[in-house]
């Protein structure tokens, strides 16, 4: 597991509407540690156990909790930090909805004297020092691991391989890197061609209804590469309505490895997957304690991840947490 600024060792990798969890004002008398957490949404079942892991996390270091969700727009999520700073609470922390336009909202809770912690998702700040840390996954790397094993599947064979892609939200860090890990990966094999790349948002609804326009307008679909398992999984049920079979008549690539995820891969309708743990909250509040302490901590602190083929899958699903 993450050992950082070789000081951390930590035990893991590493929710709806409104605030929960916390009393109104910052830092109390009592010393407890108060943490206000703004989430992106609840668009997936990665983001739900991610919520799970924080919340339960907060609760066994016995940090106070106030948590907001953000429901997928910056606005409400700046909205969300900017009343973090006027509770005073003693850490902020957030996982951006896209990685822009936070330099105003990062500054304010700088001059309070609030520091900043990114949670799985990066900023683009040109300035570091308005955040301590980010803990996350390497986006990049987990696109270049699916190309990598797209070239080794095609390795030897000749013809044209189409694929087609579901991006996930617009702007978003793993959207932006996922895409760019990839397509570096596959031209190692000149014969395969993104012919359809879209975002479906990381949501399941959007994945299938995306993935019905690109069987209607792409006459050969040989992959489709899906940036989590929540689009892959509703691809599959457009795949299946067209007629076709997941996994056989469309090789499908996806990243997360949630519980759902695994099953179709197990199932053999999904045939790789690249792991993205959403189980961060143990690293999370190491990380809060530190700061609140005025210790060193790494500025990037990584989750240690895998990949998962079919036999995989079923070997690790009995014991899967999420």
């Amino acid at each position: 597991m993450a050992v950082f600024g070789g000081l951390l060792a930590v035990s893991a990798l590493a929710g709806c509407g409104g605030s929960d969890g916390g009393a109104e004002g910052g830092g109390g008398d009592d010393g407890q540690i108060v943490l206000g957490f703004s989430q992106v949404g609840a668009e997936s079942g990665w983001r739900t156990a991610n919520t799970e892991s924080i919340k339960a996390s907060a609760a066994a270091a016995g940090i106070k909790l106030q948590f907001s969700d953000a429901q997928g727009k910056q606005e409400n999520q700046i909205s969300d930090i900017r009343g973090f700073i006027t509770q005073k609470v003693d850490v902020i922390a957030f996982s951006p909805v896209v990685t822009s336009g936070w330099d105003a909202v990062l500054k304010e809770a700088k001059d309070a004297g609030i520091p900043v912690i990114l949670t799985d998702r990066a900023v683009d700040s040109q300035d570091t020092s308005l955040y301590q840390s980010f803990i996350g996954s390497d986006f990049k790397v987990e696109g270049t691991k699916a190309g990598e094993w797209l070239v080794k599947e095609y390795e030897g064979k000749t013809g044209d391989v189409n694929i087609v892609e579901l991006q996930g939200t617009t702007g978003s860090a793993p959207a932006i890197d996922r895409q760019t890990g990839f397509a570096d990966a596959i031209k190692a094999n000149p014969n395969l061609k993104i012919v359809k790349s879209q975002t479906g948002d990381f949501k399941r609804a959007d994945g299938k209804t995306v993935m019905e326009t690109f069987l209607q307008s792409v006459p050969k679909i040989d992959v489709l590469y899906a940036h989590n398992d929540d689009m892959g999984l509703g691809a599959i049920e457009a795949i299946k309505a067209a007629g076709k079979k997941p996994g056989q008549d469309i090789k499908i690539i996806t990243v997360d490895a949630v519980k759902d995820g695994m099953t179709a891969l197990a199932a053999g309708e999904i045939n790789f997957i690249v792991e993205c743990s959403p189980l961060l909250g143990d690293q999370l509040m190491e990380t809060v304690k530190a700061v609140k302490d005025g210790k060193p901590v790494e500025k990037r602190i990584l989750t240690k991840e895998g990949t998962f083929t079919q036999e995989e899958a079923k070997a690790a699903l009995p014991t899967r947490k999420y």
